[in-house]
């Protein structure tokens, strides 16, 4: 898919979703002011009929036509003329309950003139116990009335969170759709990031044989000419040239099949002893030497580093890599530089280089693997952008660490700690 398509599906999907979960917001709000309301509306003709009844004992009249009171979205208050009686209250207030389908805790209390409190009070579980001393909270008290009691629901909440289970189970399935498109969202962008991958990867292997392959090809058309015969010297120039262009590409084809392997999980790291200062002068002279460019490496080696315990061949490996890495990407004039201290128990191996530097933009992906810093159709560095990712590897195989410094205009420096 072009970058356009995915980016179109990508904020389609996005206002899909935003859209889906506002309507399943709003409905689920108004389902839930309604199960409220119908909850408060049941409770209020069950304690319209307590009163009724609670009067009809007392043989005295309702004082008011609605002489309910809610005072909060759990707690009602009801306005009595006389007496209250708790075993009569309890037993009226079970009943009608019972008969509306009320099944839910609830506590209530009766307000005592003499002491000016609400006293009295019992709660009740969804099966009709008594819990005594439970009481979820003191009851306030309501000014306007005299004779009077409140009833509270402490579980009113989870009542209709429980009506409600249909909507959350659709609320569940919501978010398992978002989460399965959000998932194949993030499928499409990896595999388009692997595609990409791919196709420089192509294209960088393509530009890394060609030269090569071309050199080979020329060489091997002016041999097979008769009279190269009679003028050894030229004979032994393009023969050496065929044999250096082979020697190239099998280290390109060392590198792609040792990525290979690491990816197989087929290498084996054979730990020993090694001096790291010999080492990294044998890479040094190594390097200089099969450069075909002047090519600067200054070393700074602390003679306390002493030996560390390594691969050998993987960490001369390393060392190859961040030196053809930093002089490829140092300009004409590469000077490099190679640090080497021990800290404690840590022996830290700096490489620099005097390159452009890398913005703070692509250092995070600087050691994915065929991962290049982007130079649009630009060609001019070769590599498959193997190297970093291979030095990272080996490095955590060691259980080493490796970190970039760099910034734009300043060179980049890799730095390697090794406890010991």
């Amino acid at each position: 898919m072009r970058h356009k398509q995915i980016r179109f599906v990508v904020l389609l999907g996005a206002f899909a979703i935003i859209g889906i979960i506002a309507i399943q917001v709003y409905f689920l709000q108004n389902a839930w002011n309604i199960k409220e309301k119908q909850f408060v509306q049941t409770v209020m003709i069950g304690l319209r009929n307590v009163a009724g009844q609670m009067s009809k004992y007392n043989q005295t009249a309702l004082p008011h036509t609605n002489p309910i009171r809610q005072l909060s979205s759990n707690y009602f208050v009801v306005d009595l003329n006389g007496v209250i009686d708790a075993n009569s209250l309890e037993f009226y207030l079970k009943t009608e309950f019972d008969k509306l389908n009320l099944q839910t805790d609830f506590e209530y209390a009766i307000y005592n003139c003499q002491t000016d409190k609400m006293e009295y009070g019992n709660y009740l579980t969804q099966q009709g116990k008594s819990k005594q001393n439970v009481l979820s909270a003191n009851l306030p008290k309501y000014d306007q009335y005299t004779y009077y009691f409140g009833v509270n629901f402490p579980l009113m909440r989870n009542t209709i969170i429980g009506d409600m289970s249909v909507w959350f189970v659709f609320v569940a399935l919501l978010l398992v759709s978002i989460i399965f498109f959000v998932y194949a969202i993030f499928v499409i962008l990896q595999q388009k990031r692997l595609s990409e991958m791919q196709k420089d990867f192509i294209n960088n292997m393509t530009h890394e044989f060609k030269t090569p392959i071309s050199s080979i090809n020329i060489s091997a058309d002016v041999i097979m000419n008769p009279d190269i015969v009679n003028d050894p010297s030229r004979l032994f120039t393009y023969g050496s040239v065929i044999k250096q262009e082979n020697n190239r590409l099998n280290q390109q084809v060392d590198k792609v099949l040792q990525i290979a392997r690491i990816e197989n999980h087929s290498f084996h790291i054979n730990k020993e002893q090694v001096n790291v200062n010999n080492l990294i002068i044998k890479v040094v002279e190594n390097c200089i030497a099969n450069s075909n460019r002047k090519l600067i490496i200054n070393t700074n080696l602390s003679d306390s580093v002493g030996y560390i315990l390594a691969d050998v061949l993987h960490l001369t490996n390393i060392f190859h890599n961040l030196l053809d890495n930093a002089s490829k990407y140092s300009g004409a004039e590469p000077v490099i530089s190679i640090t080497t201290l021990r800290n404690n128990r840590i022996v830290i191996i700096r490489v620099k280089d005097n390159g452009p530097g890398i913005g703070a933009e692509f250092q995070k992906r600087i050691f994915q693997k065929f991962y290049r810093i982007p130079t649009g159709n630009l060609h001019d560095v070769k590599g498959f952008g193997l190297g970093l990712y291979y030095v990272k590897t080996i490095c955590k195989a060691h259980q080493w660490n490796i970190r970039l410094e760099s910034s734009e205009g300043n060179g980049s420096t890799f730095v390697i700690e090794i406890p010991v």
